[in-house]
């Protein structure tokens, strides 16, 4: 099996895939791992690979253009653009690492370690321009409901993970199948049903948690896919209003659960 990782950082890889299980099954020749430093993918001589946001906010976003061109340099295929069809390969996964992604679980682990490559995107920054997570990945996942600087530690945990899945990577194949997390996947709920009353949550269980709004940077036309025209337009309310409601569609699409959260708290806000 293959991992490429795609980062700004590839020295940081140097050490937490030199040990345990993940050096033996380098060494077996079980998987194959490629570190990629995005800056080769730059063209200006400051090697930039991220911009400011349009429609304004803190920090900076990491651009389409080298995270595109790196993955296809990679795959050796061109992603497409916005007036083509591209079928992604069933073998393969491209996979963002965010803060706004869907919780990678132990399930999520096992259907990774069926596949022959996985390519990881570490993000950085405040985020990346929401074309990559549309048009590149092929799933935008998060390992929890906390923020870190980037993506390269996620990677490094989700690659271990799956490595010690695969035939032949542990010294004793039952370890893997009698552990945390493998009978049965646990599923989380803001709210318990007893017989058929509902039971509230506790308080902390239904904060207003919502999933950060997509980004987009320059260009404002990349490959035909266009940065909303409300972000462009200089009206602030405007892209505020505009934010919190792509924030609210991405929380209800890869995190149904905090959804229902938000969904509960309402409803029992309005029955006080």
């Amino acid at each position: 099996m293959r991992f490429d990782l795609i980062t700004i950082f590839p020295e940081f890889f140097a050490g937490p895939l030199e040990h345990g299980i993940v050096r033996k099954a380098r060494e077996s020749g079980l998987i194959e791992i490629d570190v990629q430093d995005l800056r080769v993918f730059t063209k200006d001589k400051h090697r930039t690979v991220d911009d400011r946001p349009f429609g304004g906010g803190e920090g900076m976003v990491l651009k389409p253009e080298p995270l595109f061109e790196a993955v296809e340099h990679l795959l050796g295929d061109s992603m497409g653009d916005a007036a083509t069809n591209r079928e992604f390969d069933s073998k393969t996964a491209i996979v963002l690492l965010s803060a706004a992604g869907k919780k990678f679980t132990q399930g999520t682990a096992r259907r990774y370690a069926l596949l022959e490559r996985i390519l990881f995107i570490c993000g950085r920054y405040e985020g990346v321009d929401e074309r990559v997570a549309e048009h590149l990945a092929t799933e935008e996942v998060s390992i929890g409901d906390f923020v870190l600087s980037g993506g390269e530690l996620p990677a490094a945990l989700i690659l271990d993970a799956v490595t010690r899945l695969l035939p032949g990577a542990l010294g004793n194949e039952a370890s893997s199948q009698n552990e945390s997390f493998s009978q049965t996947e646990p599923v989380r709920t803001d709210y318990a049903v007893a017989g058929t009353q509902l039971v509230a949550p506790q308080p902390e269980a239904i904060a207003d948690l919502l999933l950060d709004f997509p980004h987009y940077t320059r260009p404002a036309d990349f490959r035909g896919w266009k940065v909303p025209e409300v972000l462009i337009g200089g009206n602030h309310a405007e892209v505020a209003r505009w934010r919190r409601e792509q924030a609210v569609e991405k929380t209800r699409r890869n995190r149904p659960d905090l959804a229902l959260s938000r969904m509960l708290r309402s409803d029992l806000s309005d029955s006080e």
